[in-house]
């Protein structure tokens, strides 16, 4: 129930920002952040419980310290990125994922399997879309 409030704040968060206006670099830079932290932490809880591979954990964790740095030379060439369409498709479905697997019900393990392998994709499809769209801010940092 925690983390399905802690998701659904955070969508709300980000609909009331858009509406009235009040998106800031640093909710661009924090809101991601926190979206990370949620995600991974219940994530590393379904290793530890044996219920999600370590390997797909690992590739989520690796997509996300790569992002977070790519974010990091861009901030200190002053440029902020926010999130591209496919980071917050791949983060919905990632929280939509650990409800899956915090819930467990037999009746939705297909389902269940079907987001995994879906949050895998976005993973790494969003990875490379950031690296093609922001390549000029990655080799600007050599």
């Amino acid at each position: 129930i925690i983390f399905a409030v802690a998701a659904l704040t955070d969508t709300l968060d980000g609909m009331i920002a858009r509406k009235y206006n009040l998106i800031t670099d640093f909710g661009k830079f924090m809101d991601p952040l926190a979206d990370k932290v949620l995600v991974c932490s219940g994530l590393i809880c379904f290793v530890e419980l044996r219920q999600l591979s370590s390997v797909i954990v690992l590739i989520v964790i690796a997509r996300e310290f790569i992002i977070s740095g790519i974010r990091l030379v861009a901030s200190d060439n002053g440029v902020v990125i926010a999130a591209a369409m496919s980071g917050k498709l791949k983060t919905v479905v990632q929280m939509v994922t650990v409800i899956l697997l915090i819930l467990n019900l037999p009746k939705l393990s297909l389902v269940t399997n079907i987001f995994i392998i879906l949050m895998l994709f976005l993973t790494i499809f969003s990875l490379c879309e950031y690296i093609i769209k922001n390549k000029n801010v990655i080799m600007s940092s050599k």
